[in-house]
């Protein structure tokens, strides 16, 4: 990361911290039968992880001066959602990984049924934070933040992209089926969390229409980067198993692109995610350095 700013390299270092004392704050291990189920979502959240999704909640809400605490239980909702469909992905059910974010998946220290509803829980808790009033005085505010989350996350998101990769080992899809399934898969929860950050600063749905072509253009920028890294990338920095989407025979941007094109569409996306911010000042600069992280990372 020698060659992001300082500031960013701050945020990302800032943001995981408050995460991951959240996380600590939260799940406290129980005196009871349940404290393994509680030692996995530990093993799961705390620690490692790029926290992107939480960065974007404290960078876009942190445009309209919103409360630091309200920010950071939203960001920290949004990764549960995250952290919970990277335990069930991981399952032998699902991509069958043994390593996620540096170390051991939780299924590999904990069991399948362990695993399983860790992930749970962690869905589960995604909402209770948001429903909470402590996260907001304001329900509505609560309602539109709980409403965007499940709908990123459900059917029409994150786990409707995660059912048409499944499928994609079993047939060829064309670049606008990779692309519908990517903009589910990932972009879907990395835009909740643009849209988070609007919502806790109570802009109108009419004019989030910038941070939602930013978002849009981020999330499919990020995967065709992570398909990039699949191929190019170190293991050892990733902290994961490599090279499995060519093993397993699915279509990727890189299949269907090639390496040189799939770069350049990237790069412009990149631009474009910026160019959506030309509404805003110096005040918009850090979700500007998170576009072109997504380029440079090795993670």
């Amino acid at each position: 990361m020698a060659s992001h700013s300082l500031s960013l390299k701050a945020a990302l270092t800032q943001v995981g911290a408050d995460i991951d004392r959240r996380f600590d704050r939260l799940l406290t291990i129980p005196d009871d039968p349940r404290a393994d189920l509680y030692r996995a979502m530990r093993h799961a959240t705390i620690g490692g992880g790029k926290r992107l999704r939480p960065l974007l909640v404290f960078a876009t809400a942190g445009l309209y001066g919103v409360d630091r605490d309200c920010i950071g239980r939203v960001a920290m909702a949004i990764e549960c959602i995250h952290v919970y469909s990277l335990i069930h992905d991981d399952l032998p059910a699902m991509d069958d990984d043994d390593m996620r974010r540096g170390k051991p998946t939780t299924h590999k220290v904990f069991g399948e049924a362990t695993a399983i509803l860790a992930g749970d829980c962690l869905h589960a808790l995604a909402f209770e934070i948001l429903a909470d009033p402590a996260t907001h005085a304001d329900p509505f505010v609560r309602a539109e933040l709980t409403l965007d989350l499940a709908r990123a996350s459900g059917p029409n998101g994150m786990a409707g992209g995660q059912a048409m990769d499944l499928e994609a080992e079993k047939t060829s899809f064309d670049l606008n089926t990779v692309t519908r399934l990517q903009a589910m898969k990932t972009g879907a929860l990395i835009a909740a969390a643009v849209e988070a950050g609007s919502i806790l600063g109570r802009i109108p749905p009419e004019s989030r229409t910038g941070l939602r072509g930013y978002a849009r253009d981020l999330g499919l920028a990020f995967q065709i980067a992570d398909d990039i890294l699949d191929v190019e990338g170190d293991e050892e920095a990733a902290g994961k198993k490599l090279r499995k989407d060519e093993g397993a025979g699915k279509e990727t941007f890189l299949s269907l692109l090639g390496l040189d094109r799939a770069r350049a569409q990237a790069r412009m996306l990149v631009d474009q995610a910026i160019e959506h911010l030309h509404a805003h000042g110096s005040e918009a600069d850090l979700l500007r350095q998170v576009a072109r992280f997504v380029l440079e990372r090795d993670r």
